[in-house]
């Protein structure tokens, strides 16, 4: 095993490094502070706590991108398997609520917005979430192509990239239709598997949620392909 000559992770320096190593991290911080002020502003408002539930929804969103962060910043726990195997799958468990966060978008119009905001406050306090969630899963989705599988092809990224949003768009509908969270995995993972398994044995029956989850996984494999293309584009 490689030691891990990097900062300690209980050393003020390196507790600083995961809002504020970067500026792309600052900015970050500030646009997730500016989505959790709208809340604020909104309660404020109307006396209301609707929508607090995406601070939470930020919060799960960034997980992935933590552990991410500090693989990228630890090479010594990558070349360890008893350390990169398990965050890796708590990173495939948490990944989906970053992308989740579009599916938010849906309370501009149901019963479960009170409209006692204006429509274009609700409209940007949504949206700034959701921008924040896209964000947060591209970039950790990209640390982890980096830290997986480093200089690949076209071709050979969609072998890594495809699976990963194929499994998300499956965690976005699990969660938002069938209400399942990332934890269900231990907590409840017999109901969770059974009720996979049914979609898997009668697609047909399930065709709403499998033309979803096709739907979904395509749209987030060219949002984040065009994402780095502009990043290119732009440099």
């Amino acid at each position: 095993m490689i030691p891990d000559k990097g900062l300690s992770l209980t050393s003020p320096a390196d507790r600083r490094i995961f809002f504020f190593r970067s500026e792309m991290d600052r900015l970050l911080a500030l646009s997730m502070l500016f989505s959790c002020l709208l809340v604020g502003a909104r309660m404020f408002h109307t006396g209301g706590y609707k929508f607090v539930f995406l601070i939470w929804n930020l919060f799960l969103a960034y997980i992935p991108y933590f552990i991410t962060g500090v693989l990228a910043r630890r090479p010594g726990w990558v070349s360890n398997r008893l350390v990169f195997v398990p965050l890796f799958l708590v990173w495939l468990l948490f990944i989906p609520n970053s992308f989740y966060i579009i599916t938010d978008l849906f309370h501009l119009g149901d019963r479960y917005n009170d409209r006692q905001a204006p429509q274009w406050f609700d409209l940007a306090m949504i949206l700034s979430f959701v921008w924040n969630g896209l964000l947060l899963g591209v970039l950790s989705v990209r640390q982890m192509e980096h830290i997986v599988l480093p200089g690949l092809s076209l071709r050979n990224e969609l072998l890594f990239l495809y699976p990963i949003m194929w499994l998300n768009a499956l965690g976005i509908y699990t969660g938002r239709y069938l209400r399942y969270n990332s934890w269900d995995v231990i907590t409840d993972p017999f109901q969770l598997l059974g009720d996979i398994a049914g979609m898997v044995i009668h697609p047909l029956r399930y065709q709403y949620a499998w033309d979803m989850i096709l739907c979904f996984s395509i749209l987030m494999t060219l949002m984040y392909l065009m994402m780095k293309k502009i990043h290119k584009a732009l440099v």
